[in-house]
Protein backbone atom coordinates (compact mmCIF):
# COMPACT_ATOMS: atom_id res chain seq x y z
CA UNK A 1 0.00 0.00 0.00
CA UNK A 2 1.39 3.45 -0.93
CA UNK A 3 1.70 6.34 1.49
CA UNK A 4 -0.56 9.25 0.60
CA UNK A 5 0.74 11.64 3.25
CA UNK A 6 0.61 12.10 6.98
CA UNK A 7 -2.83 11.98 8.68
CA UNK A 8 -3.62 15.45 9.88
CA UNK A 9 -1.12 18.17 10.78
CA UNK A 10 2.51 17.20 10.98
CA UNK A 11 3.63 16.61 14.56
CA UNK A 12 6.39 18.79 16.01
CA UNK A 13 9.40 17.39 17.83
CA UNK A 14 7.84 17.64 21.31
CA UNK A 15 4.69 15.84 20.18
CA UNK A 16 6.79 13.13 18.57
CA UNK A 17 8.88 12.66 21.72
CA UNK A 18 5.79 12.50 23.93
CA UNK A 19 4.13 9.98 21.61
CA UNK A 20 7.26 7.81 21.53
CA UNK A 21 7.50 7.90 25.32
CA UNK A 22 3.83 6.89 25.69
CA UNK A 23 4.11 4.10 23.12
CA UNK A 24 7.33 2.89 24.73
CA UNK A 25 5.63 2.65 28.13
CA UNK A 26 2.73 0.77 26.57
CA UNK A 27 5.21 -1.54 24.85
CA UNK A 28 6.85 -2.40 28.18
CA UNK A 29 3.50 -2.96 29.88
CA UNK A 30 2.26 -5.22 27.09
CA UNK A 31 5.50 -7.18 27.04
CA UNK A 32 5.34 -7.70 30.81
CA UNK A 33 1.73 -8.87 30.58
CA UNK A 34 2.47 -11.26 27.71
CA UNK A 35 5.43 -12.79 29.53
CA UNK A 36 3.30 -13.19 32.68
CA UNK A 37 0.56 -14.86 30.61
CA UNK A 38 3.18 -17.10 29.01
CA UNK A 39 4.40 -18.24 32.45
CA UNK A 40 0.95 -18.44 34.09
CA UNK A 41 0.42 -21.78 35.87
CA UNK A 42 -3.08 -22.05 34.43
CA UNK A 43 -1.76 -21.70 30.89
CA UNK A 44 0.81 -24.43 31.42
CA UNK A 45 -1.88 -26.71 32.84
CA UNK A 46 -4.16 -26.02 29.88
CA UNK A 47 -1.38 -26.84 27.43
CA UNK A 48 -0.76 -30.24 29.04
CA UNK A 49 -4.34 -31.26 29.84
CA UNK A 50 -6.66 -33.52 27.88
CA UNK A 51 -9.54 -31.09 27.62
CA UNK A 52 -13.17 -31.71 26.75
CA UNK A 53 -16.38 -29.75 26.29
CA UNK A 54 -16.52 -25.99 26.50
CA UNK A 55 -12.98 -25.75 27.89
CA UNK A 56 -11.55 -27.51 24.85
CA UNK A 57 -13.38 -25.13 22.51
CA UNK A 58 -12.39 -21.99 24.39
CA UNK A 59 -8.78 -23.07 24.83
CA UNK A 60 -8.44 -23.58 21.06
CA UNK A 61 -9.73 -20.02 20.63
CA UNK A 62 -7.47 -18.68 23.39
CA UNK A 63 -4.37 -20.37 21.93
CA UNK A 64 -5.07 -18.75 18.57
CA UNK A 65 -5.59 -15.39 20.32
CA UNK A 66 -2.27 -15.71 22.17
CA UNK A 67 -0.44 -16.56 18.94
CA UNK A 68 -2.02 -13.53 17.27
CA UNK A 69 -1.09 -11.41 20.29
CA UNK A 70 2.61 -12.19 19.79
CA UNK A 71 2.29 -11.49 16.06
CA UNK A 72 0.73 -8.12 16.79
CA UNK A 73 3.33 -7.42 19.45
CA UNK A 74 6.21 -8.20 17.09
CA UNK A 75 4.71 -5.88 14.48
CA UNK A 76 4.21 -3.21 17.12
CA UNK A 77 7.83 -3.65 18.29
CA UNK A 78 9.18 -3.30 14.74
CA UNK A 79 7.11 -0.18 14.09
CA UNK A 80 8.17 1.42 17.37
CA UNK A 81 11.83 0.58 16.66
CA UNK A 82 11.56 2.13 13.18
CA UNK A 83 10.06 5.31 14.60
CA UNK A 84 12.82 5.56 17.19
CA UNK A 85 15.49 5.08 14.48
CA UNK A 86 14.06 7.96 12.46
CA UNK A 87 13.92 10.19 15.51
CA UNK A 88 17.50 9.37 16.42
CA UNK A 89 18.96 10.34 13.00
CA UNK A 90 19.51 13.89 14.09
CA UNK A 91 18.94 15.98 17.18
CA UNK A 92 16.64 18.40 15.41
CA UNK A 93 14.43 16.36 13.09
CA UNK A 94 13.80 17.79 9.65
CA UNK A 95 10.39 18.53 8.16
CA UNK A 96 10.59 15.30 6.16
CA UNK A 97 11.50 13.29 9.27
CA UNK A 98 8.58 14.76 11.21
CA UNK A 99 6.18 14.00 8.36
CA UNK A 100 7.42 10.39 8.24
CA UNK A 101 7.16 10.08 12.02
CA UNK A 102 3.63 11.51 11.94
CA UNK A 103 2.67 8.84 9.44
CA UNK A 104 4.26 6.09 11.57
CA UNK A 105 2.82 7.24 14.87
CA UNK A 106 -0.67 8.30 13.76
CA UNK A 107 -1.40 6.57 10.49
CA UNK A 108 -2.17 2.94 9.65
CA UNK A 109 1.49 2.20 9.26
CA UNK A 110 1.67 -1.29 10.79
CA UNK A 111 1.02 -4.09 8.32
CA UNK A 112 0.23 -7.63 9.48
CA UNK A 113 0.10 -10.55 7.07
CA UNK A 114 -3.41 -11.68 6.21
CA UNK A 115 -2.85 -15.27 7.39
CA UNK A 116 -1.82 -14.05 10.81
CA UNK A 117 -4.53 -11.46 11.18
CA UNK A 118 -7.09 -13.86 9.78
CA UNK A 119 -6.39 -16.22 12.69
CA UNK A 120 -8.42 -13.84 14.82
CA UNK A 121 -11.54 -14.94 13.04
CA UNK A 122 -10.71 -18.55 13.80
CA UNK A 123 -10.13 -17.67 17.43
CA UNK A 124 -13.40 -15.75 17.74
CA UNK A 125 -11.31 -12.66 18.40
CA UNK A 126 -12.46 -9.21 17.22
CA UNK A 127 -11.12 -8.11 13.81
CA UNK A 128 -11.19 -4.78 12.05
CA UNK A 129 -11.14 -6.17 8.54
CA UNK A 130 -12.72 -9.08 6.80
CA UNK A 131 -10.96 -12.41 6.46
CA UNK A 132 -9.24 -13.46 3.23
CA UNK A 133 -7.18 -10.29 2.66
CA UNK A 134 -3.47 -10.59 1.95
CA UNK A 135 -2.60 -8.09 4.70
CA UNK A 136 -4.13 -5.81 7.30
CA UNK A 137 -2.96 -2.35 8.29
CA UNK A 138 -3.34 -0.83 11.74
CA UNK A 139 -2.31 2.31 13.52
CA UNK A 140 -0.20 1.85 16.62
CA UNK A 141 -3.08 3.02 18.81
CA UNK A 142 -5.51 0.62 17.17
CA UNK A 143 -2.99 -2.19 17.48
CA UNK A 144 -2.65 -1.52 21.22
CA UNK A 145 -6.44 -1.68 21.59
CA UNK A 146 -6.51 -4.97 19.65
CA UNK A 147 -3.80 -6.47 21.85
CA UNK A 148 -5.60 -5.37 25.02
CA UNK A 149 -8.82 -7.04 23.84
CA UNK A 150 -7.08 -10.27 22.93
CA UNK A 151 -5.09 -10.27 26.16
CA UNK A 152 -8.19 -9.71 28.31
CA UNK A 153 -10.14 -12.58 26.68
CA UNK A 154 -7.15 -14.96 26.83
CA UNK A 155 -6.34 -14.07 30.44
CA UNK A 156 -9.99 -14.52 31.44
CA UNK A 157 -9.99 -18.05 30.06
CA UNK A 158 -6.66 -18.96 31.72
CA UNK A 159 -7.54 -17.41 35.10
CA UNK A 160 -10.99 -19.02 35.14
CA UNK A 161 -9.64 -22.52 34.43
CA UNK A 162 -6.87 -22.06 36.99
CA UNK A 163 -9.35 -20.87 39.65
CA UNK A 164 -11.52 -23.96 39.19
CA UNK A 165 -8.51 -26.28 39.22
CA UNK A 166 -7.14 -24.59 42.32
CA UNK A 167 -10.41 -24.88 44.20
CA UNK A 168 -12.39 -27.97 43.30
CA UNK A 169 -9.96 -30.90 42.77
CA UNK A 170 -8.24 -30.30 46.10
CA UNK A 171 -11.57 -30.10 47.91
CA UNK A 172 -12.81 -33.21 46.13
CA UNK A 173 -9.62 -35.05 47.14
CA UNK A 174 -10.10 -34.05 50.78
CA UNK A 175 -13.71 -35.18 50.70
CA UNK A 176 -12.68 -38.43 48.99
CA UNK A 177 -10.15 -39.07 51.77
CA UNK A 178 -12.86 -38.48 54.37
CA UNK A 179 -15.11 -40.77 52.36
CA UNK A 180 -12.53 -43.56 52.53
CA UNK A 181 -12.23 -43.20 56.30
CA UNK A 182 -16.01 -43.30 56.62
CA UNK A 183 -16.21 -46.38 54.38
CA UNK A 184 -13.65 -48.19 56.53
CA UNK A 185 -15.56 -47.25 59.69
CA UNK A 186 -18.85 -48.30 58.12
CA UNK A 187 -17.38 -51.65 57.10
CA UNK A 188 -16.24 -52.26 60.69
CA UNK A 189 -19.81 -51.97 61.96
CA UNK A 190 -21.37 -53.99 59.15
CA UNK A 191 -22.68 -51.08 57.05
CA UNK A 192 -22.14 -52.33 53.49
CA UNK A 193 -23.74 -51.72 50.10
CA UNK A 194 -26.79 -53.88 49.58
CA UNK A 195 -27.14 -54.51 53.32
CA UNK A 196 -27.75 -51.02 54.70
CA UNK A 197 -29.02 -47.77 53.11
CA UNK A 198 -25.99 -45.87 54.39
CA UNK A 199 -23.74 -48.37 52.59
CA UNK A 200 -25.61 -47.69 49.35
CA UNK A 201 -25.22 -43.94 49.93
CA UNK A 202 -21.46 -44.32 50.38
CA UNK A 203 -21.24 -46.26 47.12
CA UNK A 204 -23.20 -43.57 45.26
CA UNK A 205 -21.11 -40.73 46.75
CA UNK A 206 -17.92 -42.54 45.70
CA UNK A 207 -19.06 -42.84 42.08
CA UNK A 208 -20.28 -39.24 41.99
CA UNK A 209 -17.02 -37.80 43.37
CA UNK A 210 -14.92 -39.87 40.97
CA UNK A 211 -16.96 -38.66 38.01
CA UNK A 212 -16.98 -35.08 39.29
CA UNK A 213 -13.21 -34.96 39.58
CA UNK A 214 -12.74 -36.28 36.05
CA UNK A 215 -15.14 -33.67 34.68
CA UNK A 216 -13.51 -30.83 36.62
CA UNK A 217 -10.03 -31.78 35.41
CA UNK A 218 -11.03 -32.11 31.76
CA UNK A 219 -13.61 -29.30 31.53
CA UNK A 220 -13.07 -26.75 34.32
CA UNK A 221 -15.03 -23.98 32.58
CA UNK A 222 -18.19 -26.08 32.89
CA UNK A 223 -17.92 -25.48 36.66
CA UNK A 224 -17.65 -21.69 36.62
CA UNK A 225 -20.35 -19.23 37.62
CA UNK A 226 -19.62 -15.81 36.16
CA UNK A 227 -20.35 -12.82 38.37
CA UNK A 228 -23.17 -10.70 37.04
CA UNK A 229 -22.03 -7.35 35.70
CA UNK A 230 -18.33 -8.20 36.05
CA UNK A 231 -16.05 -7.71 33.03
CA UNK A 232 -12.77 -8.29 34.87
CA UNK A 233 -10.80 -11.42 33.89
CA UNK A 234 -11.80 -14.30 36.16
CA UNK A 235 -14.81 -12.48 37.58
CA UNK A 236 -16.93 -15.16 39.21
CA UNK A 237 -16.56 -18.27 41.34
CA UNK A 238 -16.27 -22.07 40.97
CA UNK A 239 -19.61 -23.89 40.84
CA UNK A 240 -19.56 -26.20 43.89
CA UNK A 241 -23.20 -27.30 43.73
CA UNK A 242 -22.51 -31.00 43.16
CA UNK A 243 -19.60 -31.02 45.62
CA UNK A 244 -21.66 -29.35 48.35
CA UNK A 245 -24.53 -31.80 47.85
CA UNK A 246 -22.25 -34.82 48.19
CA UNK A 247 -20.48 -33.28 51.20
CA UNK A 248 -23.85 -32.93 52.95
CA UNK A 249 -24.78 -36.50 52.00
CA UNK A 250 -21.50 -37.78 53.44
CA UNK A 251 -22.10 -35.83 56.65
CA UNK A 252 -25.53 -37.47 56.97
CA UNK A 253 -23.97 -40.92 56.51
CA UNK A 254 -21.24 -40.11 59.04
CA UNK A 255 -23.86 -39.17 61.63
CA UNK A 256 -25.65 -42.45 61.00
CA UNK A 257 -22.39 -44.38 61.37
CA UNK A 258 -21.71 -42.51 64.62
CA UNK A 259 -25.14 -43.60 65.85
CA UNK A 260 -24.29 -47.21 65.01
CA UNK A 261 -20.95 -46.85 66.83
CA UNK A 262 -22.79 -45.50 69.85
CA UNK A 263 -24.98 -48.59 69.74
CA UNK A 264 -21.89 -50.78 69.74
CA UNK A 265 -20.57 -49.00 72.84
CA UNK A 266 -23.86 -48.89 74.76
CA UNK A 267 -25.57 -52.05 73.47
CA UNK A 268 -25.14 -54.17 76.62
CA UNK A 269 -26.28 -51.38 78.92
CA UNK A 270 -29.35 -50.71 76.76
CA UNK A 271 -30.20 -54.40 76.58
CA UNK A 272 -29.99 -54.67 80.39
CA UNK A 273 -32.26 -51.65 80.73
CA UNK A 274 -34.73 -53.16 78.26
CA UNK A 275 -34.82 -56.42 80.19
CA UNK A 276 -35.45 -54.46 83.40
CA UNK A 277 -38.30 -52.45 81.89
CA UNK A 278 -39.99 -55.55 80.45
CA UNK A 279 -39.49 -57.36 83.77
CA UNK A 280 -41.14 -54.49 85.64
CA UNK A 281 -44.00 -54.55 83.16
CA UNK A 282 -44.44 -58.31 83.70
CA UNK A 283 -44.39 -57.91 87.50
CA UNK A 284 -46.92 -55.11 87.28
CA UNK A 285 -49.24 -57.22 85.14
CA UNK A 286 -48.84 -60.10 87.57
CA UNK A 287 -49.73 -57.76 90.42
CA UNK A 288 -52.75 -56.57 88.46
CA UNK A 289 -53.93 -60.15 87.93
CA UNK A 290 -53.55 -60.88 91.66
CA UNK A 291 -55.37 -57.66 92.52
CA UNK A 292 -58.20 -58.57 90.15
CA UNK A 293 -58.76 -61.82 92.02
CA UNK A 294 -58.79 -59.92 95.31
CA UNK A 295 -61.27 -57.37 93.95
CA UNK A 296 -63.60 -60.07 92.64
CA UNK A 297 -63.51 -61.73 96.05
CA UNK A 298 -63.87 -58.63 98.23
CA UNK A 299 -65.97 -56.19 96.19
CA UNK A 300 -69.51 -57.01 95.16
CA UNK A 301 -71.34 -55.88 92.02
CA UNK A 302 -68.23 -54.40 90.35
CA UNK A 303 -67.04 -54.64 86.74
CA UNK A 304 -63.32 -55.49 86.88
CA UNK A 305 -61.35 -55.24 83.58
CA UNK A 306 -59.52 -58.32 82.34
CA UNK A 307 -55.73 -58.23 82.65
CA UNK A 308 -53.90 -59.47 79.55
CA UNK A 309 -50.62 -61.32 79.65
CA UNK A 310 -47.25 -59.90 78.57
CA UNK A 311 -46.74 -59.70 74.78
CA UNK A 312 -44.41 -62.49 73.67
CA UNK A 313 -43.34 -60.53 70.56
CA UNK A 314 -41.31 -58.10 72.67
CA UNK A 315 -39.42 -60.94 74.32
CA UNK A 316 -38.74 -62.44 70.89
CA UNK A 317 -37.44 -59.11 69.59
CA UNK A 318 -35.29 -58.74 72.69
CA UNK A 319 -33.78 -62.15 72.02
CA UNK A 320 -33.14 -61.10 68.40
CA UNK A 321 -31.41 -57.95 69.62
CA UNK A 322 -29.16 -59.99 71.89
CA UNK A 323 -28.34 -62.23 68.93
CA UNK A 324 -27.41 -59.20 66.80
CA UNK A 325 -25.08 -58.02 69.55
CA UNK A 326 -23.37 -61.41 69.83
CA UNK A 327 -22.70 -61.42 66.09
CA UNK A 328 -21.67 -57.71 65.95
CA UNK A 329 -24.48 -56.83 63.56
CA UNK A 330 -24.58 -53.27 64.84
CA UNK A 331 -26.34 -51.79 61.80
CA UNK A 332 -29.29 -54.14 62.44
CA UNK A 333 -29.17 -53.74 66.20
CA UNK A 334 -29.38 -49.93 66.08
CA UNK A 335 -32.93 -49.53 64.64
CA UNK A 336 -34.19 -52.59 66.57
CA UNK A 337 -33.04 -51.15 69.91
CA UNK A 338 -34.68 -47.80 69.20
CA UNK A 339 -37.96 -49.53 68.36
CA UNK A 340 -37.76 -51.86 71.36
CA UNK A 341 -37.05 -49.03 73.81
CA UNK A 342 -40.19 -47.19 72.75
CA UNK A 343 -42.32 -50.34 72.82
CA UNK A 344 -40.97 -51.37 76.24
CA UNK A 345 -41.85 -47.98 77.74
CA UNK A 346 -45.33 -48.25 76.21
CA UNK A 347 -45.74 -51.74 77.64
CA UNK A 348 -44.75 -50.62 81.15
CA UNK A 349 -47.21 -47.74 80.93
CA UNK A 350 -49.96 -50.12 79.78
CA UNK A 351 -49.23 -52.46 82.70
CA UNK A 352 -49.41 -49.60 85.21
CA UNK A 353 -52.67 -48.35 83.73
CA UNK A 354 -54.09 -51.89 83.92
CA UNK A 355 -53.12 -52.18 87.60
CA UNK A 356 -54.69 -48.80 88.34
CA UNK A 357 -57.93 -49.76 86.59
CA UNK A 358 -58.15 -53.13 88.39
CA UNK A 359 -57.44 -51.76 91.87
CA UNK A 360 -59.78 -48.79 91.60
CA UNK A 361 -62.59 -50.48 93.64
CA UNK A 362 -60.10 -51.23 96.42
CA UNK A 363 -58.98 -47.61 96.31
CA UNK A 364 -62.61 -46.48 96.61
CA UNK A 365 -63.11 -48.80 99.60
CA UNK A 366 -59.93 -47.48 101.23
CA UNK A 367 -61.10 -43.90 100.69
CA UNK A 368 -64.47 -44.70 102.33
CA UNK A 369 -62.74 -46.35 105.29
CA UNK A 370 -60.49 -43.35 105.72
CA UNK A 371 -63.38 -40.93 105.58
CA UNK A 372 -65.33 -42.97 108.18
CA UNK A 373 -62.42 -43.07 110.63
CA UNK A 374 -61.69 -39.38 110.08
CA UNK A 375 -65.23 -38.41 111.10
CA UNK A 376 -65.11 -40.74 114.11
CA UNK A 377 -61.94 -38.99 115.29
CA UNK A 378 -63.56 -35.61 114.80
CA UNK A 379 -66.59 -36.63 116.82
CA UNK A 380 -64.34 -37.94 119.60
CA UNK A 381 -62.52 -34.59 119.81
CA UNK A 382 -65.85 -32.92 120.48
CA UNK A 383 -66.81 -35.36 123.23
CA UNK A 384 -69.51 -37.14 121.24
CA UNK A 385 -67.78 -40.50 120.77
CA UNK A 386 -70.17 -42.30 123.20
CA UNK A 387 -73.35 -41.10 121.55
CA UNK A 388 -75.43 -44.31 120.98
CA UNK A 389 -76.97 -42.99 117.75
CA UNK A 390 -73.58 -42.24 116.22
CA UNK A 391 -72.17 -45.53 117.47
CA UNK A 392 -75.01 -47.37 115.79
CA UNK A 393 -74.46 -45.68 112.43
CA UNK A 394 -70.69 -46.05 112.67
CA UNK A 395 -70.95 -49.77 113.37
CA UNK A 396 -73.33 -50.22 110.42
CA UNK A 397 -70.96 -48.51 108.01
CA UNK A 398 -67.93 -50.30 109.40
CA UNK A 399 -69.53 -53.72 109.02
CA UNK A 400 -70.23 -53.02 105.37
CA UNK A 401 -66.68 -51.73 104.66
CA UNK A 402 -64.86 -54.49 106.56
CA UNK A 403 -66.90 -57.42 105.31
CA UNK A 404 -66.53 -59.34 102.06
CA UNK A 405 -67.86 -59.02 99.51
CA UNK A 406 -68.33 -55.30 100.06
CA UNK A 407 -71.08 -53.48 98.20
CA UNK A 408 -69.42 -50.11 97.58
CA UNK A 409 -72.67 -48.35 96.70
CA UNK A 410 -74.44 -49.40 99.92
CA UNK A 411 -71.31 -48.83 102.01
CA UNK A 412 -70.94 -45.36 100.55
CA UNK A 413 -74.49 -44.51 101.55
CA UNK A 414 -73.85 -45.81 105.10
CA UNK A 415 -70.74 -43.64 105.42
CA UNK A 416 -72.72 -40.66 104.14
CA UNK A 417 -75.45 -41.22 106.74
CA UNK A 418 -72.84 -41.34 109.51
CA UNK A 419 -71.28 -38.11 108.22
CA UNK A 420 -74.66 -36.38 108.16
CA UNK A 421 -75.53 -37.51 111.71
CA UNK A 422 -72.15 -36.39 113.01
CA UNK A 423 -72.45 -33.04 111.27
CA UNK A 424 -75.90 -32.49 112.77
CA UNK A 425 -74.66 -33.16 116.30
CA UNK A 426 -71.59 -30.98 115.86
CA UNK A 427 -73.61 -28.00 114.67
CA UNK A 428 -76.62 -28.35 117.07
CA UNK A 429 -76.75 -26.03 120.17
CA UNK A 430 -75.70 -27.68 123.45
CA UNK A 431 -78.39 -28.32 126.23
CA UNK A 432 -76.78 -28.09 129.68
CA UNK A 433 -79.20 -30.49 131.43
CA UNK A 434 -78.43 -34.15 131.84
CA UNK A 435 -79.91 -36.43 129.28
CA UNK A 436 -79.53 -33.81 126.63
CA UNK A 437 -78.08 -36.29 124.23
CA UNK A 438 -81.20 -38.48 124.35
CA UNK A 439 -83.44 -35.40 124.02
CA UNK A 440 -81.53 -34.11 120.95
CA UNK A 441 -81.60 -37.55 119.40
CA UNK A 442 -85.38 -37.72 120.01
CA UNK A 443 -85.77 -34.35 118.30
CA UNK A 444 -84.13 -35.76 115.18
Amino acid sequence: MGVTGPPGPVMDRDEVDRALARLGAEHEAIETSLLALQDHAGRRLLEGAELTGVTKERWASAEASITLLWTYFDAYTDALRGARDIRSRRRWSSREDLAELTELLRGESVTVAGSAAGTAATANAPTLHGAGRLSHSFSLTTLVDRMNELYASSLDMVVTADAVWSALPARIDLLAAELQRTRALAHSVGVRPGEHPAGDDLERITHTLTSLREQVVSDPLAFWVRAQGSSAPGGGRPDTTVYDREARALEDVRREIDAVLTVRQDAEQRLVRLRDILSRADRTLAEARTARGEVLAKIAATEVPVVSGPPTVLQEQLATAAEYRRHAQWHRLSPLLESLEQKAEDELLRARESLTAVTQPLAVRAELRGRLDAYKAKVARHGLAEDPFLIERYDAARRMLWSAPCDLRVAGQAVLRYQQAAAALLTAPRVPEQGGLEDRRGEQ
